[in-house]
């Protein structure tokens, strides 16, 4: 009997097997329930929830994180909760949860890495607008991923492991023998949001601990101490994290004392300044008006050398998927299919492709700044173009390297360098032309990134036996429902905290409004962003991912010391359990789904906060630390060392 209850997916899970010979955890043969009521409603719920936590964590880090296990993990404690109301459920309904779920941390990617530069712009799009921005962007792309299907999750299993996809089914399975945890998730969801709310709302203790360095000029080690950077640091693991902070440490400790020391002789601002001399800046002056646009040509540059690497795999992804699309345009309708290979018509998604870029062209509301016809047709023959393209990439990419280490940015400043060349030398470079090529970012970003997150629970669909039909309705409606929850949390955030400032620098969407005014315009000092794309490619040749370090320099020290401080976490958990393989994985599993409750805790109660002072009209204040003097800072910082230590305890229960 102990034997029957270990349950696990087939060992041909793993195995480089053709697609054809692989036998599901679920049989085609069977049909279990798998598209409910009850899953895709709380699949919706869940959705909603971590959707508006990756909002803030894009808007506060430019990073948003994957949120398929963690949702996964609560859709089978739920049910096995509530068994006693509404009866047993399968497997496949719980993998149709998470299937709706997690198409939202995608959604918010296309939205936060774009959107507010036009708040930047001192525009105020309505929930609405974006919502329907945003929405056009997901139906698109997995629209356009549903032919690929059968292609890159059957015809190359094992060739391509889609590894959140893979750990899901493997998630999904093992949670069909029980298991707590469901716990650990949501002890980092309440650690974190408390944390929060005892920071945001009473201001018991500062969120920032900083301390100057001596005889180093305008040289300030900062850092956020707070929980979701801990877990954002966790997830990514140490050698993203350590590239990172280590961009972002070249920046505060060499960059910007060397700046304020020669800055000193000079009496008059130096441009791009215009008011304040460099003498009388402080670090985050000096940041601001001098090292953002370092690290805006560093990675505009490593998002181009991303692409430029992967060109190889894109030209063969994008003839492999066209030659797909002939095929199946050609074939006969089969007259006999599995469960486990029915895919939505082609016929049912060339028209909704279709009706998508005709609406995009043809609706005044979908880009209700564009009087002009003509603009609004190129815009979605631009949309057209570059979406399919990169959707075809992305779904394939994200086979070998997972959704977190995805390179939608790249492929975004990829679009609005085409987009913002072809309306250049149109000569459409007034207001209504950068807002136009960024709204073809947002759509084509939008749906790079659904199609990647599609792909992986396709994958983990296929090595479940899932229906792939269910499951693209799922993702269909996981992004209508979704996209207006995130893009109310875009609006109410800005609201309340404001892009582009300490609180929620939006640094990604900030990044993709210096490419277009760079294009479109000549206000942007270009030695200063030539100088950060000759950094990223320095450190591309000597072998670091350019990327990542690009990143580190664009983001301050504040946000990236936490999230290294969580790489190292993990490191030092994986080498303690080096040599016994078991413990590893439970070890590493357990830090991520804490480390996931950490993000979502301190996420939604971000959220809730600015909810509260939106329907308030003003930001609560209900108290403050003030009474601690000097002490309120290191305060903080053994707080966030308390957290470290609870996480590391997590980890190896």
């Amino acid at each position: 009997m102990a034997e029957e209850t270990r349950r696990r997916l087939p060992p041909e899970a793993f195995e480089p097997i053709p697609g054809d010979d692989y036998r599901p955890y679920v049989p085609a043969t069977e049909t279990p329930k798998e598209f409910t009521i009850r899953s895709v409603v709380l699949g919706v719920f869940f959705g909603i929830i971590f959707g508006a936590a990756n909002a803030y964590v894009g808007l506060k880090i430019g990073i948003t994180v994957t949120t398929s296990i963690p949702i996964a993990v609560l859709t089978v404690a739920f049910f096995r909760a509530g068994q006693s109301v509404w009866g047993r459920t399968s497997i496949l309904e719980h993998n149709m949860s998470q299937t709706v779920g997690s198409a939202s941390s995608s959604l918010a990617s296309g939205i936060i890495f774009t959107i507010p530069a036009l708040f930047l712009w001192g525009l105020n799009p309505s929930i609405l607008q974006i919502a329907v921005l945003s929405m056009f962007g997901g139906l698109l792309g997995v629209l356009a991923m549903i032919p690929l299907r059968r292609l890159l999750i059957k015809g190359e299993h094992g060739k391509l492991p889609y590894p959140e996809g893979t750990a899901c089914a493997e998630i999904l399975v093992a949670n069909e023998q029980g298991g707590g945890q469901a716990r650990t998730v949501l002890s980092g969801f309440g650690l974190a949001a408390a944390y929060k709310a005892l920071t945001g709302l009473f201001h018991a203790w500062p969120e920032t601990f900083a301390q100057a360095i001596p005889g180093l000029p305008r040289g300030v080690f900062t850092m956020k101490v707070t929980p979701m950077f801990l877990g954002v640091g966790y997830i990514l693991g140490y050698r993203i994290s350590a590239i990172m902070v280590a961009g972002s440490f070249i920046s505060a400790m060499v960059f910007i004392p060397l700046i304020a020391h020669f800055g000193q002789y000079i009496a008059i601002p130096l441009f791009p300044e215009t008011e304040i001399p460099i003498g009388e800046m402080s670090a985050s002056q000096i940041w601001t008006r001098y090292i953002r646009y370092l690290g805006a040509g560093g990675v505009a540059a490593g998002g181009i050398l991303t692409i430029v690497k992967s060109f190889p795999t894109m030209v063969s992804s994008f003839r492999i998927g066209f030659q797909e699309l002939t095929r199946r345009v050609g074939n006969a309708k089969a007259s006999k299919v599995l469960r486990t290979d029915l895919d939505f018509s082609f016929r049912t998604v060339l028209i909704g492709v279709s009706l998508i870029v005709t609406g995009i062209a043809t609706l005044p509301f979908v880009l209700s700044h564009v009087d002009q016809f003509v603009m609004r047709l190129v815009a979605a023959l631009c949309i057209a173009f570059f979406a399919f393209f990169f959707v075809t990439v992305s779904s394939r990419i994200v086979g070998f390297i997972g959704v977190s280490s995805n390179p939608t940015s790249g492929m975004t400043i990829a679009t609005l360098i085409g987009t913002s060349t072809v309306f250049y030398l149109l000569g459409w470079t007034d207001m209504t032309g950068k807002i136009t090529a960024l709204t073809v970012g947002t759509i084509v970003c939008t749906a790079a990134s659904i199609a990647g997150d599609t792909s992986q629970d396709l994958k983990t669909g296929f090595l479940l036996g899932a229906t792939p039909r269910h499951q693209q309705r799922g993702e269909l409606i996981g992004v209508l429902t979704s996209g207006f929850a995130v893009s109310a949390a875009v609006v109410v955030l800005n609201s309340q905290y404001g892009f582009g400032t300490e609180e929620l620098p939006a640094p990604q969407a900030t990044l993709m409004k210096t490419v277009v005014e760079g294009i479109l315009s000549a206000n942007i000092p270009w030695v200063l962003v030539f100088i950060g794309a000759l950094m990223a490619l320095i450190v591309e040749v000597i072998g670091i991912p350019a990327l990542p370090f690009a990143v580190g320099l664009y983001l301050p020290l504040s946000s990236l010391s936490p999230i290294f401080a969580g790489g190292l976490l993990r490191r030092y958990i994986e080498h303690k359990h080096a040599r016994d393989r078991a413990k590893l994985e439970d070890a590493r599993e357990n830090g991520i789904l804490f480390g996931s409750g950490l993000v979502a805790g301190e996420g939604i109660m971000s959220v809730v906060i600015a909810a509260i002072a939106f329907g308030a009209g003003h930001r609560p204040d209900w108290g403050g630390y003030a009474w601690m003097g000097p002490a309120a800072p290191y305060v903080g910082l053994l707080l966030f060392l308390g957290v470290a230590a609870y996480l590391v305890r997590s980890a190896q229960k």
